[in-house]
């Protein structure tokens, strides 16, 4: 017996499944678990259902078989309904033999001890404890055996490392690269390479390549999900099947037969993750389904914790990452939990069942009403960087929490309190349009007598006026007038009476402008309102100026300035800066404007106020084009045009502005000439955000720190991107070694580097990156 045993064992190839579909991606994570092989003597990979983590790890068994004596061997744990059949699948599995005894944990660790040899669990997270057990005594007794597992969670023993399978690389769909750049993307791929196995004629063109890649973003880069929809080609054309992807439970449902039982629908294999969790679990799973996007554990004690205590809200949500069904983000020291896609309508449905959703769902418009109303309350100090960067975050939830308040009359003043207080949000992120959006649906759903009604009307009327709308500005000031008079509201009347004041500077009428911005700020001086009369500061000192009075507008501008640097404000700061460039522009004081421009531009980086950019960067070209830097002119033009772009607004929105920004344009395409100016302009609108920012700064982009959420580090060093440039061009590995001066070998090992980082297998996909790189740099960015 025990020969027998041991003769099967030592079997060449192990008894690894061979594939049977191709496999698709995964470079950098066969590459990572490689080497957490080589450091640790078990390694577990983890992640949600369907994401690829056996095939994952058969494929790194088959790359590391021959590393081991007695090759690599596979144990299949799925169909395992108790743990006490665990022992029992090992034995059968490996071939050793004989049935069940109470010594069987012994027997197998005698039958290993003197093994060389790789051993993948696969599918633990049923059985957890007895395979926790079993991989425990292995680790202790059998020096040669090293345990690869695949599990929805952690075994929890001692040396173990874990890596979290991610899902493949999805594009982004707010920037898509164009069609035939889609191979970059290992998700796609995979698509592609699936749908060619259920349709053989089934080819890629420039019409379907931008369905195949909102497909493959919307199926979360879920390899099972990619897996089971292409499928569905057989019947219907990828466009049709991306508009019917809110029908996915109805489509998908057609699986690979042989296939585990678990694995045959996207259905049965979310049932298999609900199945194993706790009540507890999916309690907390069904509530926490109710987020959009990503949220932070303060958000879903408060959303999840009806009847659970804090600690259990910890505990399920700790315990749902582990299992793979949350998924955990961690990003600048803080860390957010996100739940997929199709977990999230799963999580919805059974939120329905348990008779809860619209009480969860207004726990989770509570929650964030709470969070603007904070936001409004703290927006006038130092902390407005990090709020911009807590409401971006949770941008997705605000939007959803405006749904839920606008879709009822009970909550439609929280939506106007809400929508309202997040004009200086909506305004920095240059969502104008978004706001008036909110702010319109609000206003359909409110009382007449809603308390929330000027303000809201007023909000509207200035969006309105900042994409250039006066036609719909007017009625709305005239309204909110009317409701801030009927309620005797002071302050909101003299922030009605400033939105005109900058409605009248808007459209060049200084007179009128200077009358009700001075009218403003002494009603806002009169009630203690100082966030209004640090806005009428800026907005009398830039009226002033423009007109015949530089030195009383200026003396303005610095009061603001003062006031703003006291409380660490930067918003107001940063326009005041821009106005002092603006009248110092206008006095040739060059030099002097060219300092507060480019001061203002840094603090409205920090704040991303796409708007203010706009502004400041067309301003450094009015000076460059002053100083007789017609070139840097042109380009900080192209530049700015990109800003104006991102946030749908123009200079010819802003009579005033418009003016200045036309006269300066003309005079330095006339220095230029049409096609030096044409060209210089293209190259600065092509540049991305943090380019221009640095551009129109003139630092040298190393020397600034990268901060921005939005930006991705290149993933190549300098010489792997000459070298990917030079693959692009179609130059062989020789040819690039010769061109380049090196050697050969060196040309080959930064080519494989190349295909690791990007997780790609051809050169091809190295040439539609560079591609999408060149016609889509911006579009990182540009969000």
């Amino acid at each position: 017996m025990v020969s027998t045993a041991r003769s099967r064992v030592r079997e060449p190839a192990g008894n690894l499944p061979a594939d049977v579909t191709s496999f698709v991606g995964r470079r950098h994570e066969i590459t990572l678990t490689k080497r957490l092989l080589a450091e640790s003597r078990v390694v577990t990979l983890t992640g949600p259902g369907g994401v690829g983590k056996t095939r994952l790890a058969l494929r790194v068994a088959g790359n590391m078989r021959r590393s081991f004596r007695d090759k690599a061997w596979c144990v299949q744990l799925e169909d395992l309904s108790d743990g006490s059949q665990v022992i029992d699948a090992v034995i059968d599995q490996l071939g050793l033999g004989g049935p069940s005894t109470a010594d069987d944990v012994d027997s197998v660790i005698e039958h290993l001890k003197n093994r060389e040899m790789l051993l993948v669990l696969d599918n633990c997270e049923h059985v957890i404890e007895d395979v926790a057990l079993l991989v425990d005594a292995v680790v202790r007794w059998c020096p040669g055996v090293r345990v690869l597992a695949t599990s929805r969670q952690s075994l929890g023993v001692a040396g173990e490392s874990t890596m979290v399978v991610p899902p493949l690389q999805v594009p982004d769909i707010e920037h898509l690269p164009p069609p035939e750049a889609y191979e970059q993307f290992a998700s796609v791929r995979l698509f592609v390479d699936r749908a060619r196995a259920a349709v053989p004629e089934f080819e890629v063109d420039a019409d379907n390549a931008t369905a195949l890649m909102r497909l493959c973003h919307h199926l979360d880069g879920n390899p099972l999900a990619i897996e089971l929809a292409a499928v569905r080609l057989r019947s219907l054309s990828p466009q049709q099947l991306e508009e019917r992807l809110s029908e996915r439970y109805d489509l998908l449902t057609e699986g690979r037969r042989g296939a585990p039982a678990r694995q045959q629908t996207l259905r049965a294999l979310i049932d298999w993750s609900y199945d194993l969790a706790s009540e507890q679990d999916r309690l907390a799973w069904a509530r926490v389904s109710v987020f959009s996007g990503s949220f932070d554990l303060e958000a879903a004690e408060h959303v999840v914790a009806d009847g659970l205590s804090e600690g259990d809200v910890l505990g399920a949500v700790h315990s749902l990452v582990d299992k793979s069904v949350l998924l955990r983000e961690e990003a600048g020291g803080e860390v957010r939990f996100r739940l997929p896609h199709t977990l999230r309508e799963y999580g919805q449905e059974k939120l329905v069942a348990f008779g809860e959703h619209e009480e969860v769902r207004q726990r989770h418009r509570a929650w964030f009403a709470d969070l603007v109303d904070r936001f409004a309350a703290d927006w006038l100090g130092d902390g407005q960087v990090a709020w911009v960067h807590r409401l971006r975050k949770d941008q997705d939830n605000l939007r959803l929490a405006l749904h839920t308040a606008t879709a009822s009359p009970k909550t439609a003043g929280s939506a106007l309190r809400m929508a309202t207080a997040l004009g200086q949000y909506w305004g920095i992120r240059g969502l104008n349009g978004e706001a008036r959006h909110w702010l319109d649906q609000a206003l359909a759903v409110a009382t007449a007598d809603n308390p929330e009604r000027a303000r809201a009307l007023r909000a509207s009327a200035w969006f309105a006026l900042l994409q250039g709308d006066l036609a719909a500005a007017n009625p709305l000031l005239e309204q909110a007038t009317v409701v801030a008079t009927q309620r005797g509201d002071e302050v909101e009347k003299a922030h009605v009476i400033w939105t005109r004041g900058m409605a009248a500077l808007f459209t060049a009428d200084l007179d009128q402008a200077d009358a009700l911005v001075t009218d403003a700020l002494s009603r806002f001086r009169k009630h203690d309102c100082e966030v209004g009369e640090l806005a009428a500061l800026f907005a009398l000192g830039l009226v002033k100026g423009l007109g015949d009075e530089y030195e009383t507008g200026m003396a303005l501008l610095a009061e603001c300035v003062r006031r703003t640097g006291e409380r660490g404000e930067l918003f107001w700061r940063a326009y005041a800066l821009w106005g002092s460039a603006q009248l110092d522009l206008r006095h040739e004081e060059l030099e002097r404007a060219e300092t507060s421009a480019k001061e203002a531009l840094r603090l409205q980086r920090r704040l991303d106020n796409r708007l203010a950019m706009a502004f400041s960067t067309d301003t450094l070209a009015w000076i460059a084009q002053r100083q007789g830097r017609n070139d840097r002119a042109a380009r900080l033009f192209g530049a700015a045009a990109a800003f104006w772009d991102a946030v749908r607004a123009a200079p010819a929105f802003y009579a005033t502005f418009a003016a200045g920004h036309a006269e300066h344009a003309e005079q330095a395409r006339a220095v230029l000439g049409e096609q030096a100016y044409q060209e210089a302009f293209d190259r600065g609108h092509a540049m991305t955000f943090p380019h221009a920012i640095d551009y129109a700064l003139e630092v040298k982009r190393h020397a600034r720190p990268r901060t921005d959420d939005n930006v991705h580090p290149m993933p190549l060093t300098r010489r792997e991107r000459q070298i990917a440039e030079l693959v692009a061009q179609g130059n062989t590995n020789k040819e690039i070694a010769e061109g380049l001066v090196i050697a050969q070998r060196t040309v080959e090992g930064h080519v494989q580097n190349i295909l690791t980082k990007l997780d790609f297998s051809s050169r091809a996909q190295i040439a539609g990156w560079i591609a999408a790189q060149r016609t889509g740099d911006a579009s990182d960015t540009r969000s």
